[in-house]
């Protein structure tokens, strides 16, 4: 068990809180605060226990550059609506300089400022120096909450526990609880279901869930893949060509240790990605040359909701088709509502299926919605996460 917040006396220290605050923007507004509303319990904990609060994140890719669009500013203005309370902030080209270090020693128990975008700083990718140092002098405690990078070896998620106590807050607390028991001990049937473009991305993943659970369900432009390692016609479909013998041997491994593996029984394809002139429902074995897979059938949706329906345990991680488009939304759309009307403990694994139950208003209905893409696809990898492993064990 990793230490929290709860299992240290925070009052009166200066606390360094690392936050996933990269949120998507618009013409400098913020269009989905998700992030900063899940980081909201740990910081209110702090500064209702009395602690002097520096916040930290990244923002996109400045590659080492200070970059004005990328800036952190609405985050902090953000924060100060949501909190109630001013949250200082001063950008600073290099995050860490003499007004930092002023403003952060002044900070009094319950007030809260939040540093400039980390990686304008080089060195924060690679967890050099001497920013680690720069940043660890600010604080006497690390308290890491961001998930989203926990996943990242850099100087604000692992590197500053080279120099500070380091614990996590709530929002990690409570996403290794809910990934780690969906895969370690999960009530069953356990069904996982995987979707997305590249089937090399979620090749680990699968090979690691197989060994825990009963049925794995494919769908979205993976899909093909395994139809093509199999002999069968798929148009123009999306295809991982790396990936093709890996499906093959995954497949064998599947029939071997006894889990069900459920590939779409119909497809809904087009003529063109853009256009859409044509659009019709066939067989998935039967894709016409001239046309590519967009979304799953309406026999495939039964199928998937009649499993999901049977699960006490679900984890899903990619969506069923390109359900950006309107177009082709209904079976990512079905299979986020049969997750919400399960009884199952429903677990999304963060990305393009966060932003699915997001977009068709169905985020509450869910146990847990991950704030990681990346870091839930390691983490359900099995793979050891470096701002994870850095908090210390009760």
């Amino acid at each position: 068990m990793k230490k929290t917040v709860r299992d240290i006396d925070v009052a009166g220290k200066k606390c360094l809180v690392r936050c996933d605050f990269n949120v998507p923007m618009k013409d400098g507004k913020i269009t989905d605060d998700f992030r900063i509303v899940s980081a909201l319990p740990t910081i209110q904990y702090l500064i209702e226990n009395k602690a002097c609060v520096i916040l930290m994140s990244h923002m996109g890719k400045p590659k080492g550059e200070p970059k004005p669009e990328l800036s952190l500013r609405p985050v902090a203005e953000r924060l100060t609506e949501l909190l109630g309370q001013e949250v200082k902030f001063s950008s600073c080209p290099t995050v860490v300089c003499d007004h930092i270090r002023e403003t952060a020693a002044a900070l009094q128990p319950g007030e809260v400022m939040l540093l400039e975008n980390t990686r304008y700083r080089k060195e924060e990718t690679k967890s050099e120096e001497p920013f680690t140092g720069e940043l660890a002098s600010l604080g006497e405690l690390f308290v890491n909450d961001a998930f989203g990078t926990a996943h990242r070896d850099h100087s604000s998620t692992a590197g500053i526990a080279r120099y500070l106590p380091t614990v996590s807050g709530f929002l990690i607390e409570k996403e290794v609880k809910f990934l780690g028991d969906a895969v370690e001990s999960p009530e069953r049937p356990f069904v996982a279901i995987m979707g997305g473009a590249k089937v090399g991305d979620k090749i680990p993943v699968i090979e690691n869930l197989m060994k825990k659970v009963d049925t794995i369900i494919i769908g979205g432009g993976m899909t093909y893949t395994f139809y093509k390692a199999q002999g069968y016609e798929i148009g123009t479909s999306i295809l991982d060509e790396d990936s093709i013998e890996l499906s093959k041997e995954l497949l064998a491994k599947a029939e071997q240790a006894g889990v069900k593996i459920m590939l779409p029984v119909d497809a809904v394809v087009t003529d063109d990605f853009e256009a859409n002139n044509v659009i019709k429902t066939v067989a998935a074995t039967e894709i016409p040359a001239d046309m590519m897979g967009m979304d799953i059938g309406p026999k495939t949706i039964e199928l998937y909701q009649a499993a999901i329906a049977e699960a006490k345990t679900v984890v899903w991680n990619g969506p069923m088709g390109v359900f950006e488009n309107p177009k082709f939304e209904t079976g990512t759309k079905a299979i986020a509502q049969a997750l919400a009307d399960s009884d199952a403990v429903t677990v999304i694994g963060g990305g393009d299926s966060a932003a699915a139950v997001e977009q068709f208003g169905l985020k509450d209905k869910m146990t847990h919605v991950s704030t990681g893409g990346g870091a839930s696809m390691e983490f359900l990898e099995g793979k050891v996460l470096p701002g994870i492993a850095c908090i210390e064990e009760k």
